[in-house]
């Protein structure tokens, strides 16, 4: 009986779990998030400069899963490295995060920001790079927005002061 309780309780969990992430889509710019998947899967950014805080694959305590690598656009990094200080990051600066399920190397997620007219640009795609969330997603922004006069809104990347 015990047997039989535990596993309906473990197909309840996982039915809300898929219920919840099949309805917590938020995909407002449908063309805009796959432009911009289709510019940042050809850009190499594997290649490009890591956060600091994240030299490689780190655990991550985050929505973003189990561990994370973090990748910057050249144009973030240049500005992160300037002298000058600066109140934002410039148009054209690009973060990219992969999620990876707990310490597997099963890609579950590819978030990206970029700098859009002075504005963050959010998007999250699964691991095989379908939009998930694109535009301003409500959990994206009251999420980083804790970050809006520190960093400009990014949580591992400090601006130039």
């Amino acid at each position: 009986m015990k047997r039989l309780h535990r596993r309906s309780f473990a197909c309840a969990v996982a039915l809300v779990v898929a219920a919840v992430s099949a309805g917590c889509r938020d995909n407002q710019d449908p063309q805009g998030a796959d432009a911009l998947w289709a510019r940042v899967s050809q850009s190499g950014y594997r290649q490009w400069t890591r956060a600091r805080a994240y030299p490689k694959r780190e655990p991550s305590f985050t929505l973003h899963g189990g561990s994370v690598e973090i990748f910057l656009s050249p144009a973030l990094a240049a500005a992160r490295d300037g002298k000058a200080p600066l109140q934002q990051f410039p148009d054209g600066a690009m973060v990219v995060k992969e999620g990876y399920s707990g310490t597997s190397d099963d890609l579950a997620i590819v978030a990206v920001m970029e700098k859009r007219a002075g504005e963050w640009y959010f998007a999250e795609y699964s691991g095989d790079g379908e939009a998930l969330f694109s535009g301003k997603p409500k959990i994206c922004v009251d999420c980083h927005e804790a970050r809006k006069n520190q960093s400009d809104w990014l949580f591992t990347v400090e601006l130039p002061r």
